[in-house]
């Protein structure tokens, strides 16, 4: 289980999955987009449980929720989230399932250095460290 990944699609609604208000939603939506806002509220809805269970994560999930670009409290969730899914094997593999089901019907990338290409491609695509092409 990738928790990096899930805590990179939590990160920017995890705020509003912790308040859940309505208007929040649509606002956080159009800044990063409906597919990911959904996505989030699934993985949410399996994780919740786990997170309020601990105090630890908890605290950690509000402190993610209200800097979610702070890297300290980006890793502070994340080692959270390792602890939790360390002991709760059966919820990792829910969780990439579901990572992979949202990713495959919305569109979604994930992972590092994902291309997306809505109709043709001309030349060359290059998503690795200090690739170049010669001709």
């Amino acid at each position: 289980m990738d928790v990096s990944l899930v805590t990179s699609i939590l990160a920017p609604v995890l705020g509003l999955l912790l308040t859940g208000t309505k208007s929040a939603a649509q606002q956080v939506g159009a800044r990063v987009g409906d597919e990911v806002v959904s996505l989030a509220q699934q993985l949410w809805a399996r994780l919740r449980p786990k997170v309020e269970a601990s105090p630890a994560a908890l605290e950690a999930a509000h402190d993610l929720g209200e800097n979610p670009s702070d890297e300290l409290a980006r890793g502070a969730f994340e080692w959270q989230l390792t602890k939790i899914m360390q002991h709760a094997p059966e919820l990792a593999a829910e969780l990439e399932g579901i990572l992979a089901a949202g990713a495959a019907g919305h569109g979604i990338l994930l992972g590092e250095r994902n291309v997306s290409v809505g109709r043709d491609v001309s030349g060359v695509i290059i998503t690795g460290d200090g690739g170049s092409v010669s001709g």
